[in-house]
């Protein structure tokens, strides 16, 4: 029960359905000319400057805040099955494992999202200083508004 209880106090997660099919929602996620529309909180915009995606590939990205700062971002991708999972290991500070599934719900998506670090004390920083647990949601809100345009 420890270990249990460690990873949930080291990890940043959000569940949302989407009204889309899994194979659209996949899309969005996984291919560059959508996810740069998409990808960051409220008021970011996201210049992709890498996104080789299979197992061992790189994905580089800048995410340019709404106050003018930008964020340079490195990820390997860990795996992907087609159209159920990817995982990456974000690996510009901060670091952390993230895993997203694509769960079918009907013709709609469930999307969960889990973000582990590497300590409890990691994930509190991460959390007040860029305020991922709410940036987290504000991605899925814009991943949302995307999917209604697609």
């Amino acid at each position: 029960m420890a270990v249990a209880t460690d990873v949930a106090a080291r990890e940043i997660v959000a569940s949302r359905v989407f009204d889309a099919p899994r194979e659209l929602v996949w899309k969005a996620w996984s291919d560059p000319k959508h996810i740069v529309q998409w990808w960051g909180p409220k008021g970011f915009t996201t210049t992709m400057q890498e996104m080789d995606f299979r197992p061992g590939g790189v994905w580089r990205f800048i995410m340019h805040g709404p106050d003018g700062t930008d964020y340079q971002n490195k990820s390997i991708y860990r795996e992907i099955v087609k159209p159920e999972r990817i995982a990456f290991s974000h690996v510009s500070g901060p670091l952390f494992e993230a895993t997203v599934t694509f769960t079918a719900e009907g013709e709609k998506t469930r999307v969960d999202v889990r973000m582990v670090f590497e300590s409890a004390e990691l994930r509190e920083k991460v959390a007040k200083d860029f305020g991922a647990v709410e940036g987290l949601h504000q991605n899925l809100d814009r991943l949302e508004q995307h999917l209604a345009k697609m």
